[in-house]
């Protein structure tokens, strides 16, 4: 009896197509050994494969190649490899696949800065939004009596509003005011989308510094429906209170920002030279 010899199936390969993208994008990274004298291996390895991407040698959908031809190339273990794509993850620059290489990731639009270098910077990074008012009236508010000087209990005047972009909600924003100031305000004065301007200048106030405090939160059930966002997903939150020339506090502008839509800018001048 004679046996017919068994068909061994082919190993799976990536197609030829996805192969060759490969060997392009491994030919954009520069053959450099890391050394340890310059910092944690996995952050330099990091930097390097950022660039091809940020700069678009490596456009999205581009396959990286195989972290062991990543590790060949830059002389590193496995486990570096695997941290610096798991940092590019992070970042939004690559997607990772099971059992397949990464990819480079669909650029996604990039949150809106929020400045605090100047009132100018401030109020340039509500270009392009809509204020929608929902009330203006007395309310009590301990944290606004803390930021006036007043005795708990008092009731502040509190414009509520949520900050518009096209139809979509963005920002949920509660501006209160010390009676003596929100006394002299009607909410058709708020005719600004920056309110502190409009607050100038229907009350001939000019506003000298701010007080910035920014802390993360996360959205609870009020404020993702107000919002249109997730249960739970990430808020920016800033208290802002606005100080007359005179040293008065005028007003405290609270806002909770979707965290998918601000991130935080700030030029720091070197101050210890």
């Amino acid at each position: 009896m004679t046996s017919t010899p068994r068909t061994v199936p082919e190993p799976a390969t990536e197609p030829a197509d996805e192969s060759a993208q490969q060997e392009l994008a491994l030919a954009a990274f520069k053959p450099q050994p890391l050394s340890r004298d310059d910092g944690p291996l996995y952050r330099q390895l990091t930097t390097r494969l950022r660039g091809p991407i940020r700069d678009g040698r490596l456009p999205p959908g581009c396959p990286l190649p195989r972290e062991a031809d990543l590790a060949s190339r830059f002389g590193v273990s496995l486990i570096t490899v695997r941290q610096a794509l798991r940092d590019l993850e992070g970042e939004g620059l690559i997607k990772k696949r099971t059992a397949k290489p990464a990819i480079v990731a669909v650029p996604q639009a990039r949150s809106k800065p929020l400045e605090f270098q100047s009132f100018a910077a401030i109020a340039a990074s509500s270009l392009d939004r809509r204020l929608v008012i929902r009330s203006y009236r007395k309310e009590q508010s301990a944290l606004a009596c803390e930021s006036f000087g007043l005795a708990p209990g008092t009731a502040c005047y509190c414009l509520r509003a949520v900050l518009m972009v096209s139809d979509r909600a963005i920002t949920q924003t509660t501006f209160y005011f010390p009676p003596a100031i929100g006394s002299r305000l009607k909410r058709a004065d708020f005719d600004d989308v920056v309110v502190f301007r409009a607050v100038q200048r229907h009350l001939g106030i000019q506003l000298s510094r701010a007080q910035i405090r920014v802390r993360a939160e996360i959205a609870d059930e009020t404020l993702a429906r107000v919002l249109g966002y997730e249960l739970g997903g990430p808020i920016l939150a800033t208290e802002m209170l606005y100080f007359s020339a005179s040293g008065e506090p005028v007003e405290l502008t609270v806002s909770k920002n979707r965290g998918d839509e601000f991130s935080i800018t700030y030029d720091a001048p070197n101050d210890l030279l």
